[in-house]
């Protein structure tokens, strides 16, 4: 019989597509950082999947969202994958002080109760083997995670060692466990949004996103640059001193492992109450974000007799603090262009306090977020920041305006600044300005990233002298920078001999800044800091670049499809080869001194594909060793392809052509053994 026949059509369907979008809300979260939910709306859409599930039996699928943790798996595939020692599982989320209080009274009577702040960040394991820090692995789905533990070793507060005291076993290596959340501090994440928005590239949403970002990163140097924290919560391994899980965290402690001072057992529901009121407001004065209150029961023994469900342990849950949002008037939507071109329509609030701060402004991202929220000016409006420190309008309060009142909104189709027809790319949410060279916000804007700390470093040249300087008309283009004279700088407001002295002082100095920054500084779409510089090591000149083809392109870490076409586009553009011409005049470093070294001739002639993941070395590093050694890499499977340099998962598709083609599988280790000097 149809299992279907004994469930309604319409709770199946319901069933079917709750189970659909809260697998694309975990991939979302988890493996892209870009939530759609909020935890409130994926927990109550969770909630309701278990009662339908719970209620259908027959429906049971142990692929459902409810059965397994969101996965970060998947996120990268340049980490090695650690099956976990012990699960390492989610807790249960409540957003109810009642149900925080019934769940209390079920446990067993005169139960001890831990509570500790809830950290908004990355979960990570740390293994401990004979005293050393040996893995760094993320909760991935729970059986298996990331190994990061070079970036994890970037992170000061965590030992390299841990004591190995009532831990030997005879015969056997000691090991220990210490689970824990990693964190980007506030200070960290608006340092790090600062940059970003100076750069035109996406700001994170939340500390929570950046730290995950952060730690998937493959180079440690940014990684330590970044400023990532960390706090411990659990321990586990063999023989453990302590019968209590606050005594086992407050050894730890005293072994130099960074666990919260927030930490308190409880001995009643008052007491815990206590506990989840007084940081519901302390925490905004924290240096790093929460989210909530972990409850866990304290003796280790009641734990392991409690037990688990499919997802969590039955002797602990979390109490989610409710976002933090208002609601106020919508008072007008203007637009921003930004150096890109892209326009932002921004609303302009009625003032309202959240979190501490006076909120005004707040982005409304584009045409299609405006139209999807039914927002029209005048209309009271949901702000809300919760866990973000980016103001957000969630949804419309109330629609002041009536309807038969109301004057249709309408995207602008010119620039606001310049008048220019505005395009849209195809697959782009956003609307964009093409009069690059003639839009004053986007030539400012240009010149802003060009003189910043890390491009050319220009002192001096601040946004409100880059404004002023403008309106004079002696900038308008980077180049015309080179071209500033003494006496054109010294008789504008405000500045004078010595404000000039110091700007063509830094005009000068800039003429030194490398090649990799110089290929930032110029601003190609999408080419950030990292991106220039991987660009800049296998393309090591202006000329070099300047002709590179597509498919030499795409084989550059970081550089996909859309990249390589903005690269062409902009070589191809006969003002920026104009300007890049006066910059080269200039004496700008247009060839890279880091020429790679060339240790044989042993893959001459050799075009080379790389395929899959490795364990021995990175791609960026097989790339290197490959033009090191004479050989060409390149993106595509074609008949002239010598070899794939196989690793693990290999892309079906180049696999199917090189049957096809016959072209030859070399494997990491012989790949190595061929190049062996």
């Amino acid at each position: 019989m149809d299992l279907f026949t004994q469930i309604d059509e319409q709770e199946r369907d319901e069933i079917r597509a709750l189970r659909k979008e809260l697998e694309e809300a975990n991939r979302l979260y988890y493996v892209l950082n870009q939530p759609t939910l909020s935890d409130q709306e994926f927990d109550a859409k969770m909630r309701r999947l278990q009662d339908l599930e719970g209620a259908h039996p027959e429906m049971a699928d142990k692929n459902s969202p409810t059965q397994h943790v969101g996965s970060d798996l998947g996120k990268t595939t340049k980490f090695a994958t650690i099956t976990h020692k012990y699960p390492m599982l989610s807790l249960a989320n409540s957003y109810s002080q009642d149900e925080i209080e019934d769940w209390l009274r079920k446990l067993p009577i005169h139960v001890e109760i831990v509570c500790e702040l809830k950290f908004d960040g990355l979960s990570i394991s740390l293994w401990y083997e004979n005293g050393q820090l040996t893995h760094a692995v993320t909760r991935g789905d729970g059986v298996r995670g990331d190994d990061v533990l070079a970036n994890i070793k970037t992170i000061q507060s965590i030992p390299l060692t841990a004591p190995s005291v009532g831990f030997p076993v005879e015969g056997k290596p000691s090991f220990l466990e210490l689970r824990g959340e990693v964190l980007l501090p506030w200070a960290s994440f608006e340092r790090l949004n600062k940059e970003r928005e100076e750069q035109e590239e996406p700001l994170f949403a939340n500390p929570r996103n950046a730290a995950s970002g952060t730690l998937k990163l493959q180079d440690p140097a940014e990684v330590a640059r970044r400023g990532l924290t960390c706090y411990l919560y659990y321990m586990l391994g063999d023989n453990l001193p302590g019968d209590t899980h606050y005594e086992r965290l407050e050894t730890a402690r005293q072994w130099g492992f960074p666990i919260s001072d927030a930490i308190r057992v409880c001995h009643s529901i008052e007491e815990v109450m206590n506990y989840i009121h007084y940081w519901d407001t302390e925490r905004k004065n924290l240096p790093v974000a929460t989210d909530g209150i972990v409850l866990k029961v304290n003796d280790i023994a009641t734990q392991q007799s409690l037990g688990y469900t499919a997802k969590t342990p039955r002797w602990a849950i979390a109490y989610k603090f409710p976002a933090e949002k208002q609601h106020t008037r919508l008072r007008a939507i203007t637009y921003q262009i930004g150096r890109t071109g892209v326009i932002t329509p921004v609303a302009n609030l009625d003032p309202v306090q959240l979190s501490g701060t006076i909120v005004q402004r707040a982005t409304l991202h584009n045409e299609d977020f405006i139209r999807q929220l039914g927002i029209h000016e005048g209309d009271e409006v949901w702000v809300e920041k919760g866990g973000e420190i980016i103001p957000k309008i969630t949804g419309v309060a109330q629609q002041r305006v009536q309807e038969d009142q109301k004057v249709q909104w309408i995207f602008p189709t010119t620039c606001p600044e310049c008048g220019a027809q505005l395009v849209r790319v195809e697959g782009e949410a956003a609307w964009r300005c093409p009069n690059e060279s003639g839009c004053p916000p986007q030539i400012k804007g240009k010149i802003e990233h060009f003189v910043s700390r890390k491009a050319m470093n220009i002192d001096g040249l601040g946004e409100e002298t880059i404004d002023l300087l403008f309106e004079q008309g002696l900038l308008h283009s980077i180049a015309d920078i080179y071209d500033l004279r003494k006496e054109d700088i010294a008789r504008q407001e405000r500045l004078g001999d010595k404000s000039a002295d110091n700007i063509l002082a830094g005009i000068e100095a800039s003429k030194q800044v490398p090649w990799a920054r110089v290929l930032f500084a110029i601003g190609i779409r999408m080419v950030g800091e990292t991106t220039a510089k991987k660009i800049a090591r296998i393309f090591p000149s202006l000329e070099a670049l300047s002709q590179a083809t597509k498919e030499q392109l795409v084989v550059i870490e970081d550089v996909g499809e859309q990249i390589a076409d903005n690269i062409i586009s902009f070589f191809q553009d006969e003002s920026n080869q104009q300007i890049l011409a006066r910059l080269q005049q200039a004496g700008l470093q247009m060839v890279s001194n880091e020429q790679l070294p060339i240790l044989s001739d042993k893959l001459a002639g050799q075009s080379i594909v790389i395929s899959g993941t490795f364990a021995h070395h990175s791609r960026d590093e097989y790339k290197a060793m490959i033009e090191a050694h004479s050989g060409k890499n390149v993106g595509s499977v074609s008949k002239n392809t010598t070899f794939i340099l196989a690793g693990e998962n290999m892309g079906a598709e180049k696999r199917k052509k090189a049957e096809a083609l016959g072209i030859p599988l070399v494997s990491e280790e012989e790949f190595l053994e061929r190049v062996k000097s």
